[in-house]
């Protein structure tokens, strides 16, 4: 996998994280055939890739808007999400 520049904010506790995009990205250049909202989220959460201002953990309800406003990034398709790259 080719590295990117990748921007990154810091979390509350100081860590590094992605922007949400970035992460979401990151998620799915690991798998082939995609993956539903859901699992995206988990993964995110899991690995700490994106942490929310709140602290909350990232939903599945947000990935499915970060996709739908990134039309020419990512694709859904038979119920999953994937990259058009």
């Amino acid at each position: 996998m080719a590295t990117s520049s990748v921007k990154t904010a810091t979390a509350k506790d100081g860590r590094m994280t992605m922007k949400i995009e970035e992460a979401i990205v990151y998620v799915l250049a690991e798998r082939n055939g995609g993956l539903k909202t859901e699992q995206i989220a988990d993964i995110i959460n899991r690995r700490k890739l994106h942490v929310r201002k709140d602290g909350q953990p990232v939903t599945s309800a947000q990935v499915y808007a970060v996709v739908m406003r990134n039309s020419q990034v990512f694709v859904k398709a038979e119920g999953r999400i994937m990259l058009l790259m």
